[in-house]
């Protein structure tokens, strides 16, 4: 058997003779591929504005600035995450709390939010950064009413998430990152995502206040507008009105996107039933498997199993030229955050979830028999 990785791109002729045509474009950068791109994917997710941006972790860098987070700025996250989910804050000069997960769903506990936010004097926190981990949608309206009860804003971290989906309390669906419930939304496009450009990006929104910073700070905080202009000089004349970054994302990337974009919604039907067929094949195992609430449609970026030994299978599978992942090492638990007084505390859920937990391979271009042999070596492990 060929070797099975737990996530990669999937691209075909489309994906190359799109790249090909932007390569014969005027523009390689800042061109019209950017703005089409930005327009079909907020269209994609039911969102007024979108900004193309280098990466994931630029967008949320981004949005920290634009919420102006500085050193005075307190703000809670998952432990279980990337990263960046917390780093964006601390890049700013926040400061970063985690909140323990659900174990059931391994999404942040809501109620485990607002015990921290009243263990503290009112006031004291700004925001919240939740993440739909795994593809799993959080239930947004909930963390909407605590963020408006105690006056905070919210950054839905939706990377794993585009296409997924949850019923509010009024039975409608809300897609993830459609800026309903939180002031800004990140996505990533990383090759393993179910959208893939190389690296990128983007920033979803519903504030056209916020959509104008965005696009500024992301090309160095220089503006073009006439309308916004101190003076104007000519049509060469720019003005630098805050300390931006160089966060753009090119036309060929955007081109890419553009191509993965018309397949998302197919590549998302191939994940859901590959993820049905784990379910069913571990079922009744020992292998224990996250199933959603009939009220969320998982958008499977990962298909995460908890497991005793996990570090056996981890070793058998790779014997076995099957390359899964453990999806993440908490965050509070890694040596930078362990230096801060915040950060640097217990949260044993998700310390258990990390003790068990393992992705398996799960991406639309897995077939059926590298599938069964993953479901076989895993089961055979089990028994």
């Amino acid at each position: 058997m060929k070797p099975i990785p737990y996530g990669r791109q999937s691209i075909n002729q489309d994906d190359i003779d799109a790249v090909i045509e932007a390569l014969q474009h005027p523009y390689l950068t800042q061109g019209p591929r950017v703005a089409e791109f930005e327009e079909k994917f907020a269209k994609y997710i039911g969102v007024d504005h979108a900004v193309a941006v280098a990466n994931g972790t630029a967008a949320l860098h981004l949005c920290a600035l634009a919420l102006d987070v500085d050193h005075s700025t307190n703000v809670i996250t998952s432990p279980i995450t990337f990263s960046a989910s917390a780093n964006c804050i601390r890049y700013c000069g926040g400061n970063v709390y985690f909140a323990d997960i659900d174990p059931n769903t391994i999404l942040l506990d809501l109620n485990q939010v607002e015990a921290l936010i009243k263990s503290k004097p009112d006031g004291f926190f700004d925001g919240i950064i939740p993440v739909d981990f795994a593809g799993l949608p959080l239930d947004m309206e909930a963390f909407h009413q605590l963020a408006k009860k105690y006056g905070l804003w919210i950054i839905e971290d939706a990377c794993h998430a585009p296409g997924g989906s949850y019923l509010d309390s009024q039975k409608k669906e809300q897609f993830c990152g459609n800026g309903k419930f939180a002031e800004l939304a990140i996505f990533s496009f990383h090759p393993v995502k179910h959208i893939a450009s190389g690296e990128g990006g983007m920033i979803t929104t519903n504030d056209p206040q916020l959509y104008e910073r965005l696009k500024t700070l992301r090309t160095h905080g220089i503006t073009k507008d006439p309308d916004r202009m101190i003076q104007n000089h000519g049509g060469w004349y720019y003005e630098l009105q805050e300390l931006g970054y160089n966060y753009r994302l090119t036309d060929i990337q955007c081109a890419l996107g553009l191509s993965q974009l018309r397949k998302a919604d197919s590549g998302l039907k191939r994940r859901r039933a590959i993820a049905r067929r784990y379910d069913q094949a571990f079922s009744g195992s020992s292998v224990q498997i996250i199933t959603p609430e009939s009220s969320r449609r998982h958008a499977y970026h990962l298909y995460v199993i908890q497991v005793d030994n996990r570090k056996e299978l981890y070793d058998v599978l790779r014997e076995n030229n099957i390359f899964s992942q453990v999806h993440y090492i908490p965050v509070h638990t890694l040596p930078y955050y362990q230096q801060f007084e915040s950060t640097a505390k217990q949260l044993p859920n998700a310390e258990a979830y990390y003790d068990k937990c393992l992705s398996l391979p799960m991406y639309p271009a897995l077939t059926d028999e590298e599938q069964e042999f993953v479901i076989e070596t895993v089961l055979k492990f089990a028994k």
